[in-house]
């Protein structure tokens, strides 16, 4: 019985590894950069298209590697101009992507998936009601900004302004493949986007956000917080058992300090639960210890949850009590809630 083949993805090999294959194959080494940079720079989906190498050359890549790109399976339109991308993965499994345009401020944001489903449970969620599958490949958070970016200038006229790791997923537990993918989107040999143009969101892993400082990353970072207890946070988030409000801020501190990079909460209104003057006294006192912005969040609704979005004029005076402790704040009105691509939303449906 014959032996299957299994061909390799091409884009887990660093740019020395390619040099080092094409030495050991009896090519030139300038070979592996031309491909690399085939496959980063200019986000090749196939090796035909690799035509400053000979045929020979690419038939030993076809024959013998994968480029395993992200195909685009569904795209749904929002009234607002908010566009959501299902994307098809070479397993078969499905993630989303959203792009959100505000023209009025130059501002055309990418909210990338890392992670097939999510592991966190986190209680108003519709993506924590999915089992998470396993993490997404460097190449494949890369294809998702390649993609949306291509999307933005055709519809927009206008290239991508911001990355958000905010969709699918929870980005620290698939911490090497997102470190990766973000030094791919920000590289020269990538697709040279600034670091400060990229905003990584978690739930909150307290050990994990240490890392990143001592990794010296250059991106900003948003805490997942919407409450400012670990009684009210613990009941809608499980992983605030194992990693209290208090160990997030000591962690967040050290961020701020090793890298100087810039802090967000992300607070959503829960009407009745965490909407409170009282709740916005608590969360005040959660911001004096290093510069931070809160962005309170309009609650989307996902079914089978029972939670309800806070009136207007309770987020209003919710915000204004910050403001006047010193805060900077800003309400964002939810985008994309008509397609199910706003926050809390994603979750394959349709």
């Amino acid at each position: 019985m014959a032996e299957t083949f299994i061909k390799t993805d091409i884009r887990q090999y660093t740019k020395a590894e390619l040099e080092l294959l094409f030495e050991q194959n009896g090519q030139q080494k300038f070979r592996g950069r031309q491909v690399y940079e085939w496959l980063w720079k200019k986000g090749a989906e196939s090796f035909e298209e690799m035509t400053n190498l000979s045929k020979d050359v690419r038939k030993f890549l076809s024959d013998t590697f994968i480029i395993p790109v992200i195909v685009e399976d569904k795209v749904q339109r929002s009234t607002d101009g908010t566009i959501k991308t299902r994307y098809r993965l070479h397993d078969d499994h499905l993630i989303e992507s959203v792009l959100i345009p505000v023209p009025a401020d130059n501002r055309y944001t990418v909210c990338v998936s890392s992670q097939v489903g999510c592991s966190l449970t986190c209680s108003f969620c519709a993506t924590g009601k999915m089992k998470r599958v396993r993490n997404l490949d460097p190449g494949e958070i890369y294809d998702q900004v390649k993609l949306v970016n291509e999307q933005a200038l055709e519809t927009f006229g206008h290239p991508l302004t911001n990355i958000v790791y905010m969709g699918m997923g929870e980005p620290l537990l698939a911490y090497r493949n997102v470190m990766k993918s973000i030094e791919m989107i920000c590289s020269p040999e990538g697709l040279h986007m600034s670091p400060r143009r990229i905003t990584l969101s978690t739930a909150g892993i307290a050990k994990m956000i240490r890392q990143l400082a001592d990794d010296e990353v250059k991106f900003n970072l948003a805490l997942s917080l919407h409450a400012a207890d670990d009684v009210k946070r613990n009941q809608i988030m499980p992983i605030n058992e194992q990693n209290s409000i208090e160990s997030l801020m000591d962690a967040l501190e050290y961020f701020y300090r090793k890298t100087r990079g810039a802090i967000s909460y992300e607070y959503i209104a829960f009407k009745d639960f965490n909407d409170s003057l009282e709740d916005a006294a608590l969360l005040a006192r959660l911001c004096k210890r290093f510069p931070v912005k809160v962005n309170i969040i309009e609650y989307n609704a996902v079914e089978g949850v029972d939670f309800e979005k806070a009136g207007a004029d309770r987020i209003d005076a919710f915000a204004r009590h910050l403001t006047k402790a010193g805060v900077m704040v800003t309400v964002r009105r939810s985008r994309g809630k008509d397609i199910d691509a706003a926050c809390g939303q994603l979750a394959n449906k349709g």
